[in-house]
């Protein structure tokens, strides 16, 4: 087992122990529920809805070479830049090119998963650049110094008690503040910011391949500010984030929303379509779009895997996985965790370093069942154990041990041959500390077999 296997499970342990967590969790997944069930009602007919929008997506995916040198085309008629990253360092340093030739001190960035993918954060402040997040729950964790916890809900695992504490500790409030204070305190805070900036970077919910645009789908409003008032805007995007067409939003934009944070519709969606025209009174002076791969023709190639490229980024899969709700997002220790980081990370950053997360998962669907766009994640999961096992990845003790449980489990006569306290023995030495730790109970095999007790029935 390699060291972030063991990692995963050794915080997965603790982590799972953690009732206060626990609790924490739980009531901010009910609240989601509870607003979801409402969200959906604006449709009339929601699984056409998701099946439409898959067949979108897959269309979208299926040319996407197409698609992103049609954006392309489109966004540099209108004075737009676009910039190709073929992995993470690349993506980094055409930023930092950017920063320099503007002689950027400050950045302001709204809400970015792909900018999380590549730590630009970090790689920023070593060059002497202020990086700061804009989204409150991005901003919250920057204080803490923790990666967010949750697709769309960053602070997800905190409390307002906790919050309130980080911000007494880090930014001198008085204690106690409740959340409205708290959120007019990160206002303040932010607001000078916004003006200091020479570069705003934001990421992108969707490509608009025949328009040449990118949409982004926020609450705060803090992405209109980010690329409203530095001169210059940066869009960090994943390929897979490509439509064909603007009026696909019509069907992905309330998907979304409902399946993201149960709204009908987020409260901001802005189109980007390149820098200030002329005529024009706000926006950037140059605005660039880097498109980013870093693995993700990874899973394009992969016939079978390609289907996650398809995923919106609506949390909503997190929200329903029973793993997911018991050991948080940090233990995965990946940009995306939940269902969908256990499917495409070992295609982003390795198999044999994150197969793991792949196992990590009851199988029970429920992440299937609740994608907007219909992807079979827990199908996908087990495409990537098979991976793991073809690519030789898994231990040759570990594949004789399946290999016998298996021609066991196949001959009846085998079965047979032993009792039900010989079968305890040798489960028991096999998996009971895989299986059988934490309090949980290893199966009890009767004296005889129900093919031995009908046979001596019928005698």
């Amino acid at each position: 087992m390699n060291k972030t296997a063991s990692t995963f499970l050794s915080e997965s342990e603790i982590k799972a122990a953690d009732l206060s967590h626990r609790k924490t969790i739980n009531f901010n997944i009910s609240k989601y529920n509870a607003a979801v069930v409402n969200g959906k009602r604006q449709f009339s007919d929601l699984p056409t809805a998701r099946e439409r929008a898959k067949n979108v997506k897959w269309k979208a995916i299926e040319n996407l070479d197409k698609h992103l040198e049609d954006f392309e085309m489109n966004f540099m008629k209108r004075g737009g830049k676009v910039i190709w990253a073929e992995n993470a360092e690349q993506a980094r340093e055409a930023i930092l090119e950017i920063c320099k030739a503007k002689n950027c001190k400050t950045v302001v960035k709204s809400k970015s998963m792909a900018t999380e993918e590549i730590h630009l954060n970090d790689f920023l402040q070593e060059n002497n650049i202020e990086s700061v997040e804009t989204d409150l729950g991005e901003y919250i964790q920057q204080l803490d110094n923790e990666p967010p916890y949750h697709i769309v809900t960053p602070a997800m695992h905190k409390s307002k008690e906790q919050i309130a504490e980080l911000f007494t500790k880090k930014l001198g409030t008085v204690p106690g503040l409740n959340p409205e204070q708290l959120t007019l305190v990160a206002r303040d805070k932010l607001r000078q910011k916004y003006l200091e900036a020479e570069v705003g970077i934001t990421g992108a919910n969707f490509i608009l391949a025949d328009i040449g645009g990118i949409a982004v789908t926020e609450n705060e409003g803090n992405a209109r500010l980010s690329t409203s008032f530095p001169k210059t805007h940066i869009a960090l995007v994943g390929i897979e984030k490509v439509l064909p067409s603007v009026n696909d939003l019509a069907l992905f934009w309330p998907l979304l929303a409902t399946y993201g944070t149960g709204q009908n519709i987020t409260s901001y969606n802005t189109i980007f379509t390149g820098p200030r025209q002329e005529g024009e009174i706000d926006g950037p002076d140059e605005m660039y779009v880097i498109f980013l791969d870093n693995g993700r023709t990874n899973i394009l190639k992969d016939e079978v895997a390609r289907e996650s490229l398809y995923c919106i980024r609506c949390g909503s899969c997190l929200n329903a996985c029973p793993v997911y709700k018991n050991i948080g997002g940090h233990t995965y220790n990946t940009t995306y965790s939940g269902p969908i980081g256990a499917v495409i990370t070992p295609h982003l950053q390795g198999m044999e370093k994150y197969m793991h997360l792949s196992f990590a998962s009851s199988l029970c669907g429920n992440c299937t069942e609740v994608c907007p766009v219909r992807i079979n994640l827990h199908e996908l999961l087990l495409h990537n154990r098979h991976k793991a096992v073809e690519e030789n990845h898994t231990t040759g003790a570990e594949k004789m041990g399946w290999f016998g449980w298996k021609q066991a489990c196949l001959s009846r006569r085998m079965m047979n041959l032993v009792g039900g306290k010989t079968k305890n023995i040798v489960v028991g030495k096999l998996f009971g500390k895989a299986w059988g730790n934490d309090e949980r109970a290893m199966p009890d095999f009767a004296p005889k077999s129900f093919n031995q007790l009908w046979k001596e029935r019928k005698k």
